[in-house]
């Protein structure tokens, strides 16, 4: 794992798990990207706006809005239209890939989270949906 000179992003995670936003927040910053947290959706899009994320790490259980909801409604904000939005979950049925993609997430990961693949996402040129 290495930091990513010139290549640095604005990642906004959010997931009602303190230990899993907490260790994000802690290996995203050793890579080099400035990182933001949430718990809960109300929460990630009020920081949304003053963050403006590049990325954001969405888990899609959380409490008082679904991450589906969550991601629906980044896309409506003003200059978020082209963040990247990755459902970071534990919802892996085929279904769950239909309705996140629905809902405007651009990629689907799985927890506990591949941290090569979501090395790979972070470093790539452009950030649009692969496939």
């Amino acid at each position: 794992m290495r930091e990513f000179p010139g290549r640095s992003r604005r990642v906004l995670v959010v997931d009602d798990c303190p230990d899993t936003t907490e260790s994000l927040r802690l290996l995203l910053g050793v890579w080099g990207h400035e990182v933001r947290t949430a718990s809960d959706g109300p929460t990630a899009l009020a920081l949304a706006l003053l963050f403006r994320p590049d990325v954001v790490l969405l888990d899609i259980g959380l409490p008082q809005m679904d991450g589906y909801e969550v991601a629906r409604r980044l896309r409506r904000l003003l200059g978020l239209q082209d963040a990247c939005v990755v459902a970071l979950t534990g919802f892996g049925q085929e279904q769950d890939y239909l309705r996140s993609r629905a809902a405007g997430f651009d990629h689907h990961l799985l927890k506990p989270c591949d941290l090569a693949g979501l090395e790979r996402l972070l470093e790539a040129q452009t950030l649009q949906p692969v496939g």
